[in-house]
């Protein structure tokens, strides 16, 4: 993995730069308004049930609207797409930045204006995805996928952080600070030239919707490495019971809790920025297969660790193993798939995402019910190793794949030697 040279750096392309700074801008205000919004419901009801209805409220849509959102991405301008849905965003938290300051405010306003919130995230998601092949040659894709994906986990370590420091002069103060961050990344947005021809449009029919779905049954490796990453996240959700190993296991308190979950994400981060400046060039199949097992390595580790340090550095590893994989993953769907498929099949990959995530969670907490923390953590590790394995069996197009393009694209000017 060659550093990379001036000639392709990510800082030559003002399309990727405003692209990045506008998703950074959005992704910060998101998660200093998810604190907002949690802290504040809970403050008026006092219910924990209350909480997961914020979860609720924001599942739904992205997994009921996923669909027909990569439809849309399809067949309009990307950009105009995500411009219309901050819009929405921007003026959802405006309102509850202005209801607060009235008191005129309720567990049903706030729940409401955090549906259309999630309703705008779920178009926003595939048409925001599908723009990044166009921002930058797609020798370079993967480690603009990298330093995208390092502003998400910026934003998720510093966003509550931040948000929870702001909360101390009140609700009104986080949601205002995201509104302006919102409007921030309009700017930046609006500035971003992107050419993108939408093809002729077509109804949403059935057929249509479910395009992303038959195109991914179609390719091997598309197919292979999304649903590596769904059984995968399904079997090493030991994040969601940190709560338990923190008290019950390592005997510390919420501050030794609140380092356990920041770990991952910082692995996570720091990854993400090497692989932003480094290129992935050669053996990418196996680099990621041995990304996951790492990923189960470091699960079993933190299963079987009794001490703090180990522990938090077990949830490092792990947040840089799972980053490796996701940039390769992510690279590889998006240059195997069509222009005029991409927002399709980003949708599918949006609701494979969500939901593995959401039931990895439950699996988790099922098995830790039933057998302990330690021994279900063990066996989510176990699992994932098993199903590298597998996937290496029933996928060997993609164990033996050298290069993240093998074949020469002649729209967009991809190399056989990326």
């Amino acid at each position: 993995m060659p550093s990379t040279s001036p000639e392709t750096s990510l800082f030559r392309y003002p399309a990727f730069l405003q692209f990045w700074f506008a998703k950074n801008a959005s992704s910060f205000g998101f998660q200093m308004m998810s604190v907002a919004v949690g802290w504040q419901i809970y403050s008026i009801t006092g219910r924990a049930f209350d909480l997961g209805l914020i979860g609720l409220v924001q599942f739904i849509p992205s997994v009921v609207l996923a669909l027909p959102a990569g439809h849309v991405a399809d067949q309009f301008d990307r950009r105009r797409i995500v411009r219309i849905c901050q819009v929405i965003e921007w003026i959802a938290i405006t309102l509850l930045a202005a209801f607060s300051v009235s008191g005129h405010i309720n567990e049903a306003g706030i729940l409401a204006l955090v549906f259309v919130v999630g309703i705008a995230k779920a178009f926003e998601f595939p048409a925001m995805q599908s723009m990044l092949p166009a921002l930058v040659p797609l020798s370079i894709l993967p480690r603009a996928t990298a330093a995208s994906a390092a502003a998400g986990q910026a934003a998720m370590i510093a966003g509550p952080a931040l948000g929870g420091l702001l909360y101390v002069a009140g609700p009104a103060t986080v949601y205002g600070v995201s509104a302006l961050l919102y409007l921030g990344a309009l700017i930046f947005m609006s500035r971003l030239r992107y050419d993108h021809a939408p093809p002729r449009r077509e109804p949403a029919t059935l057929k249509s919707l479910f395009a992303g779905v038959h195109f991914i049954r179609s390719r091997p490796a598309v197919l292979g490495v999304i649903s590596l990453d769904l059984f995968a996240v399904l079997l090493g959700g030991a994040t969601a019971l940190l709560p338990i190993f923190a008290k019950d296991i390592q005997h510390t308190g919420p501050w030794g809790l609140g380092l356990l979950r920041a770990a991952p994400a910082v692995g996570a981060l720091l990854m993400s920025i090497w692989l932003s400046s480094h290129s992935l060039k050669r053996r990418v199949g196996p680099i990621m297969f041995t990304a996951v097992a790492g990923f189960g390595v470091a699960t079993l580790v933190f299963a079987v660790s009794t001490s703090l340090w180990l522990s938090m550095g077990a949830l490092f590893a792990l947040g840089a193993f799972d980053m490796v994989s996701m940039v390769i993953r992510g690279a590889l769907v998006q240059l195997e798939t069509p222009d005029d498929m991409r927002g399709r099949v980003s949708a599918v990959n949006a609701i494979f995402i969500n939901t593995s995530n959401q039931l990895g969670e439950f699996e988790s907490g099922l098995l830790a019910a039933a057998l302990g923390a330690v021994n279900a953590t063990l066996i989510g590790g176990v699992g994932t190793l098993v199903v590298v394995g597998l996937w290496m069996w029933w996928f060997p197009s993609l164990r033996r794949r050298q290069a993240l393009v093998e074949h020469p694209d002649p729209v967009e000017g991809a190399s056989s030697t990326i």
